[in-house]
């Protein structure tokens, strides 16, 4: 049976052409929109405020912790998303999540939220990281073998149109910010060098926009942005990593590289792109 038609693998090998060209691919129907329903109505639960009175919506972003509910649980391991990541990421190459992180619940608002910068998701905690602040991500690091991600994850728990807050993408952002980081080596660089180089890249644009229940795999070196809301109904979204079971390796004697590391080779020029 050809490779595009095997149930067992839910990217084509035109997606993962293209997830190592653009650095992400978009996955409709990734989890089923009955979970994206559940998860929203335990989310509303906890916000300040009221779903059906806009007038309560009175801040542009509220973030919520990360959730291990049922719905959460489920959407995050459907056999569709698996497949997808033993494709990109290699089988016994990643760790299973139980839940989903952080959402930051975007409504529609005319104040800028304020973390609207570009940037690349910060993996590991730097020398001058303190252990005793968990939340404070501000020195953590990325390094070229993406101690820490395998991808950068978007899951949207709402439908999200282009005036919906839809996560802005520099398509191809990827491949400039590992050749970034390959002279940094294992110290990786920091969020601010990274963040300026990320502003200054001039790449074509995307929007991460979809139905519910569409998820977006992305390089873990991707460069990416929030915007304001300017459309009518709050967007839930949920961005985690999928943690790795070891080092992305750019030297493989059996030559057995996955998506995620063919992308990186090809960008620093060891792989004819």
């Amino acid at each position: 049976m050809p490779a595009e038609h095997d149930p067992a693998r839910a990217l084509s090998r035109a997606q993962i052409q293209q997830f190592i060209q653009d650095g992400f691919v978009r996955v409709d129907d990734a989890f089923p929109r009955d979970l994206a329903d559940q998860g929203r109505a335990i989310m509303w639960r906890d916000l300040p405020c009221d779903p059906d009175d806009p007038a309560t919506w009175t801040r542009p972003v509220i973030r919520l912790p990360g959730y291990g509910d049922e719905p959460f649980r489920k959407a995050v391991n459907t056999p569709t998303l698996h497949a997808a990541f033993d494709q990109l990421v290699g089988q016994g190459r990643w760790r299973p999540r139980g839940g989903l992180g952080t959402f930051p619940v975007r409504f529609p608002h005319p104040d800028d939220p304020g973390d609207a910068g570009w940037h690349v998701d910060r993996s590991f905690p730097g020398p001058s990281s303190d252990p005793n602040e968990r939340h404070d991500f501000s020195s953590w690091r990325v390094n070229i073998a993406a101690r820490g991600r395998a991808l950068l994850m978007l899951f949207l728990f709402s439908d999200v149109g282009e005036n919906d807050a839809p996560t802005r993408i520099k398509v191809g952002s990827h491949r400039d910010i590992a050749r970034l980081l390959a002279p940094a080596g294992e110290a990786g660089l920091s969020d601010g060098e990274l963040s300026r180089a990320g502003a200054a890249l001039d790449r074509p644009l995307a929007l991460a926009t979809g139905d519910a229940g569409t998820v977006y795999l992305c390089h873990p070196f991707l460069v990416h942005a929030a915007q304001m809301h300017r459309g009518a109904v709050p967007r839930f979204l949920a961005q985690p990593p999928l943690q790795p079971a070891e080092l992305f390796r750019l030297h493989r004697e059996d030559g057995d590289y996955s998506p995620v590391e063919i992308a990186i080779r090809q960008a620093l020029h060891e792989d004819s792109a």
